[in-house]
């Protein structure tokens, strides 16, 4: 088995899923790619897409549709202008003509050049797709691709993760794997995580990118708490993130998100405050999500809030402050990330939202109690602890938007973190009943029994209670 770097499970992403959005976003450019490495893409005269299963019955709320337009005219969803967006797919439609690669304009009529097919999954992953190209003199091209959670992307031939992965000095896939190296070395979890990220780069690159994460997060969040409105979409869901924050500073001014920072760093710091401001910090995340803002990924779209929240919680409102923490929260979690990925799955269309915000949430419960002077065994143990209570936790979204009851998981997802870590610092872990990998055993076994309508389909619980359709 072959590793993954924690950067690959912590990243830059674009609202407002991983699977649906950022995934078919990384497919298109891949077929990019296969055209240009194997043919003139000036030969082009056009391109077909077709989504599946999952992709294709909440594909409108989660943008799959606009992923795969945008990313077939050669967009970067690290570098777009989030506020282009709509502009640019409206362009499309209306002209119906696409620049393909950004290089050359193919017709391109939504409905027949891209389609949704509500009526067939592939049999490889629920997740599918197919691109075609047709070439001027008749030639043709097909590629299928599965977006696997994370905005992984793998083809029935080979994975984008054996792309992106490295053999490691100290192979850890288990988490028995991360606590026999770490006894063996006599390091600290995150201190084995910086020799093992060694074999993507050097140490100062990983502290470095580790601490770009960091300003990303709070871009989010500044930029979530200064929104107001609806959100997209047609469902009417309020912003709530800024209100929140606008209360809970009570009147106080700022300029930018450092003036933001240090007023919600002054603010009184007692429970109820603390318990409000971590939801409002996954709030404000979720509500830009929805909203296809720029957010991080971690380890999905779906579940984006949970690490920023106890992060951000961390540094406002416990002791476990500054740069040296803030690496080796993100190292510990990314890599108790790496374990569900290997072992189980982080896409929510294999497993419902327990492969989401559950991961998430033992990601976060992770990273804390590293950075709270956890041992090893803590760490596990507190990852352990939030998985276990969000065992069986079902994907069923409201209209196929990620936003009910998506945003709000997310706040109770930081919350349980911060009470796994709290727990687990306080315990022994050696008289722990459950181990990590069994309750990731037990979440890919419950994953792999959950009824398919709860998985990410809208087909079954809030999505029918509710009973509104597609927007």
């Amino acid at each position: 088995m072959k590793s993954i770097s924690v950067f690959e499970i912590i990243k830059v992403g674009i609202g407002p899923s991983s699977s649906h959005t950022m995934g078919p976003w990384n497919a298109a450019n891949m077929f990019l790619s296969l055209i240009r490495d194997n043919y003139d893409i000036n030969n082009v005269k056009e391109v077909f897409v077709e989504f599946f299963g999952s992709l294709a019955k909440t594909g409108i709320g989660h943008g799959t549709d606009i992923a795969g337009m945008l990313g077939l005219a050669g967009e970067d969803f690290e570098t777009i202008d989030t506020t282009q967006i709509t502009s640019k797919i409206a362009a499309i439609k209306s002209a119906k003509v696409l620049s393909l690669g950004g290089e050359v304009e193919i017709p391109f009529e939504y409905g027949h050049h891209l389609s949704l097919n509500m009526t067939k999954s592939l049999d490889f992953h629920p997740n599918g797709m197919i691109f075609k190209a047709v070439f001027n003199d008749g030639s043709e091209i097909e590629q299928d691709y599965y977006s696997i959670g994370g905005g992984f992307v793998t083809t029935k031939e080979e994975t984008s993760v054996d792309d992106v992965a490295t053999q490691t000095q100290y192979p850890c896939h288990t988490g028995a794997d991360v606590e026999h190296y770490c006894e063996k070395l006599g390091l600290s979890f995150s201190d084995l995580i910086y020799l093992n990220e060694e074999a993507w780069r050097p140490r100062e690159k990983t502290e470095a990118h580790a601490l770009s994460i960091w300003e990303n997060i709070k871009d989010c969040i500044y930029k979530g708490v200064t929104q107001e409105g609806n959100l997209p979409g047609g469902l009417r869901v309020t912003r709530r993130a800024a209100g929140l924050s606008r209360k809970l500073l009570g009147g106080k001014s700022y300029d930018n998100k450092d003036d933001w920072f240090e007023a919600v760093v002054k603010t009184e710091a007692n429970f109820d405050n603390i318990n409000k401001w971590i939801s409002c910090f996954a709030l404000a995340v979720n509500e830009e999500n929805a909203s296809f803002g720029r957010i991080i990924t971690a380890p999905t779209n779906g579940a984006s809030g949970i690490i920023p929240a106890v992060l951000m919680y961390s540094q406002t409102f416990t002791e476990f402050t500054g740069n040296d923490n803030i690496i080796r929260f993100l190292l510990v979690a990314g890599e108790i990330g790496t374990l569900f990925k290997k072992n189980a799955t982080i896409s929510a269309a294999m497993g419902g939202c327990q492969a989401e915000t559950g991961v998430s949430s033992a990601m976060a419960a992770a990273g804390l109690t590293e950075i709270m002077g956890g041992s090893t065994g803590q760490v596990l143990m507190a990852a352990e602890i939030a998985m276990e209570h969000h065992l069986g936790l079902t994907c069923d979204p409201v209209a196929g938007l990620v936003q009910i009851p998506c945003i709000e998981r997310n706040s109770m997802g930081s919350i349980k973190a911060i009470t796994a870590a709290n727990i687990a610092i306080e315990s022994d872990p050696d008289n722990a009943r459950v181990t990590l990998d069994e309750v990731i055993q037990t979440m890919w076994e419950t994953a792999q029994n959950m009824n398919e309508r709860f998985k990410e389909t809208s087909e079954g619980g809030l999505a029918i209670a509710v009973n509104i359709a597609e927007c």
